[in-house]
């Protein structure tokens, strides 16, 4: 904590030792700008030395620092107490600072819980009925679930950009942004949209491979189905991402909640009641995916900004946004990329292992996006922190410091209770005893990949809150060419399922470490006073 010391004129020496200021001090947190603590402050005698000032705050706790006196004591006394005070505000401030990260975070969990929860339900209901189309939920996903994640640069660019143009307190340069961003949304949506009806299924048969030519119909009909809402998914996800960056987590939330609700009632009916199987599963999928862009935008307008108000991006705001979304294209391709590559060597090792696979890497999906909200608090947070008005490198250490402690603590809990859910009831996805086995082989690969994840997700939304694209692409870029290469190799000694998820526990912890090293670096963005190359105005495209 700053103290900001009185400073007295020669005579003051000889005011009477009892005499009151007329006015309290305020005692300021740095680490909470709009908090201050109230105090009284007051002369006390001292036989040896000039009045000190007593400051209690409203703690009752006392604090004495010398107003004047001889150089030594000054040097003795006042660094001593005011790094005792600071020490305890921090610790105070520390805690504050992860009650409002849970206060966000929280709701934004179900922001992302609520993607793969439709999956996973998917996989369950599909999985009691039939193997051979629970398989094809595997290319099936890949094609939906997975190219949605490749999608979210858009979201991280949003973010990002709202953000941003919230810290500079510009609101006509916000909806302008906003405007670009849902025409970039809803193009990349239309073109989905045809790709998924046009080439849905040779894409699908040159991924499964000839030898798993039996589930590309049943692949097929999922993916041409969900396809159809494309256009939607996108232009709500600019409108979630815009909520966000406005630090509102509970109106999307709302969205989400709905739609999944329509999407279980959905299986129940279709799939449990009418037996249409995977085509039912789609269509639920579907129809809820569209309820929740609808209330997406709603939530939007209702903060003051138009989601129907679209521009066509100038080429100078087109190399803007590609700017941002370009390095975080390669790093989500990248992720995406791994995760497909384990479900391409999955499906060529036969239908139970792939449908096993199926199983985890669903509840993978479902436990891992936990730790997306810390990223999202960081980039929603962090701007203002970094570049903005109220510019604080130490303020920003702190936050960082309360994402890494939650994401630990999360880390362990997920990493456990994903793990138990497959080892201790494997009959809620499949009463196929083969498939099973292959699930509980790698139970303790998948808690080591799961557990360090919401870490990872802290400190790179730390990264991409500051800007640091270069960096954050070809780090992930990298640890994706050498999972890749780890696992071919896997793949090519017979190690089977446990090779693939083997290989996404290094690739993970490669994340994780890499990320770290780079924020704790004495050049990096948290420990410069210089903008330098994190410096907004002077981004370039990647």
């Amino acid at each position: 904590m700053n103290l900001k010391t009185m400073a007295l004129h020669s005579h003051s020496a000889h005011l009477p030792t009892h005499k009151r200021f007329s006015r309290p001090s305020a005692l300021h947190n740095p680490f909470q700008t709009s908090h201050v603590f109230r105090s009284s402050v007051r002369y006390d005698s001292n036989p040896t030395s000039f009045p000190v000032l007593v400051a209690r705050n409203k703690g009752g706790r006392r604090l004495v620092t010398a107003c004047m006196g001889n150089a030594d004591s000054e040097e003795e006394e006042e660094p001593v107490l005011v790094a005792e005070k600071k020490e305890e505000l921090v610790e105070r401030s520390l805690w504050k600072q992860v009650k409002d990260i849970v206060m966000f975070s929280g709701p934004a969990t179900g922001l992302w819980i609520c993607g793969p929860l439709m999956s996973l339900i998917s996989t369950a209901v599909i999985g009691q009925a039939s193997s051979t189309e629970l398989a094809a939920l595997g290319p099936g996903t890949v094609f939906c679930d997975n190219m949605n994640l490749l999608f979210m640069f858009l979201s991280i660019a949003t973010s990002n950009m709202v953000a941003t143009a919230l810290a500079k307190r510009d609101k006509k340069e916000l909806q302008h942004q906003i405007s670009i961003l849902l025409f970039v949304g809803l193009t990349c949506g239309v073109l989905m949209l045809l790709f998924t009806q046009f080439h849905g299924s040779w894409a699908l048969t040159a991924f499964a491979g000839p030898k798993n030519a039996h589930i590309i119909p049943a692949a097929s009909k999922y993916v041409q189905i969900r396809g159809l809402a494309w256009p939607a998914i996108l232009f709500g996800l600019v409108a979630q991402s815009a909520s966000l960056g406005m630090k509102d987590s509970l109106g999307p939330l709302k969205a989400l909640v709905v739609a999944s609700v329509v999407n279980g009632l959905g299986h129940v009916v279709l799939c449990n009641f009418l037996h249409y199987g995977i085509t039912g599963a789609a269509w639920a999928t579907m129809a809820s995916q569209i309820v929740a862009a609808g209330m997406m935008i709603e939530a939007l307008n209702k903060k003051g900004f138009s989601a129907f108000s679209i521009s066509v991006p100038s080429p100078r705001e087109c190399l803007q946004i590609f700017g941002i979304a370009g390095p975080v294209f390669v790093t989500m391709f990248s992720k995406v990329a791994f995760y497909s590559l384990m479900t391409y060597f999955a499906t060529a090792m036969g239908t139970n292992i792939v449908a096993a696979h199926q199983v985890m890497i669903q509840m993978y999906g479902m436990c891992v996006v936990w730790g997306e909200p810390l990223s999202q608090t960081a980039q929603s947070f962090m701007p203002e922190l970094l570049y903005g008005v109220d510019r604080s490198l130490e303020k920003a250490r702190m936050l960082l410091k309360s994402l890494v402690i939650i994401g630990a603590i999360l880390g362990l809990a997920i990493g456990a209770i994903g793990m138990s859910v497959p080892w201790l009831f494997p009959n809620i996805f499949t009463f196929d005893l083969k498939v099973i086995q292959e699930m509980h082989k790698v139970l303790f690969l998948f808690f080591l990949s799961l557990s360090i994840t919401p870490c990872t997700h802290s400190l790179e939304g730390t990264l991409l809150a500051g800007r640091d694209l270069t960096f954050i692409s070809f780090s992930m870029s990298s640890c994706f060419s050498l999972g890749a290469l780890l696992l071919l190799l896997l793949n090519s000694r017979g190690f089977g399922l446990p090779g693939c998820w083997f290989a996404l526990v290094g690739f993970q912890w490669a994340r994780f470490f890499l990320a770290l090293r780079r924020l704790l670096s004495p050049n990096g963005m948290l420990h410069t006073e210089e903008l330098g190359s994190y410096n907004v105005g002077k981004l370039k495209a990647t």
